[in-house]
């Protein structure tokens, strides 16, 4: 796995009472996700997280996919460049909306820590090139790896009834 460099940007204060260690619970699950994804990078990498709400997300949703409405999560790649001068590769950004979030793991019966960590392993698993919008079988194996990462985070397969 290579060296992660893991930046959290928090708008949203109430995103601090999911865990005592935020920053630390963040890292865990961007790490898992980088640990069970078959292909990620070989050098230092950072990724950057923003934890706001939903009218952030529901902005960033409406200008940079033209759906004017929240998402729980959002994943930005950025353009492959190699690293300079020793500095991490910029993998990209992860935005989690904390309204859309609470709100479906309430609906799901779910702990909202089980839900954020599924996320954000959803979240950077699209950074690392994962897919799940191009076919069912692309889906398919996308949900098996976000349940193979959550599996080292003791978090329950998140499709399972």
């Amino acid at each position: 796995m290579p060296d992660i460099e893991i930046d959290v940007a928090l708008e949203d204060e109430r995103w601090v009472g999911v865990d005592p260690d935020l920053e630390a619970f963040v890292a865990r699950a961007v790490r898992a996700g980088f640990a069970i994804a078959p292909t990620a990078p070989t050098g230092p990498v950072e990724v950057s997280i923003l934890l706001t709400d939903d009218s952030a997300v529901q902005e960033l949703n409406r200008t940079w996919r033209g759906k004017d409405k929240p998402t729980n999560v959002l994943s930005f790649p950025a353009a492959a460049q190699p690293a300079r001068g020793g500095a991490p590769m910029p993998l990209g950004d992860v935005v989690l909306a904390y309204d859309t979030m609470l709100r479906e793991s309430a609906e799901q019966s779910k702990p909202l820590a089980h839900h954020l960590a599924h996320l954000l392993v959803h979240g950077t698993l699209h950074l690392l090139g994962q897919d799940h919008e191009t076919g069912e079988a692309e889906a398919d194996a996308m949900e098996a790896l976000e349940v193979a990462a959550l599996r080292t985070l003791g978090v329950p397969d998140p499709y399972g009834d």
